[in-house]
């Protein structure tokens, strides 16, 4: 008897559950004025349109989701270098993002901003206005040249929420390996 009920009263919740829809979260913002996603990003992959060494023309994917329960818009995202040999130079100017993905290229974004920073070997990307939340989006961009080195090559990708005191969050590496095809390690012309 005492199972019957309780497998009933279950029953009876997720009955109850159907029809149940989800409410966004609020941002987490503490008493400083730090404001935190409540739910962060997620970096879906990342990819390149050509991946052998000393190539021109390349343009590198890096597809971000944003969760309806983010609490929060994507003002901003910095992709940093963390490995491979060669430092990979970015046309800013050509680099643009977009809603969807590599494959389900959306409508452009704006960008307000686009900066790299060569010491600490990172790119920074300032959306306008603000991505919101419940849309998976793609950032593109174009090396000035794929990597003379071939190899594994890892960027750490950070999303920053508005405000002037965003917590950044680390969603993860975007992994791209270039090979070398035939070419000598010590010449681009393959001598």
């Amino acid at each position: 008897m005492r199972v019957a009920v309780i497998l009933g009263i279950a029953i009876a919740t997720v009955v109850g559950l159907e029809g149940y829809t989800p409410k966004p979260s609020p941002a987490i913002q503490l008493q400083d004025g730090t404001v935190y996603f409540a739910s962060p990003p997620r970096l879906v992959g990342a990819s390149t349109t050509y991946n052998e060494v000393y190539i021109w023309g390349a343009t590198y994917y890096f597809t971000l989701s944003l969760p309806e329960n983010a609490g929060e818009p994507l003002q901003r995202v910095t992709i940093n270098q963390r490995e491979g040999v060669d430092y990979i130079r970015f046309n800013l100017k050509d680099s643009y993002a977009f809603e969807g993905t590599r494959s389900h290229e959306g409508q452009k974004l704006g960008l307000k901003d686009a900066t790299s920073d060569r010491k600490t070997q990172t790119t920074s990307l300032t959306f306008d206005p603000p991505i919101a939340p419940g849309r998976t989006i793609t950032i593109a961009l174009q090396p000035r040249q794929n990597p003379s080195v071939s190899g594994v090559y890892l960027f750490g990708v950070t999303a920053f929420p508005p405000g002037e005191k965003s917590h950044g969050q680390f969603l993860g590496f975007g992994r791209l390996t270039f090979y070398s095809h035939g070419h000598s390690i010590f010449s681009p012309f393959g001598w």
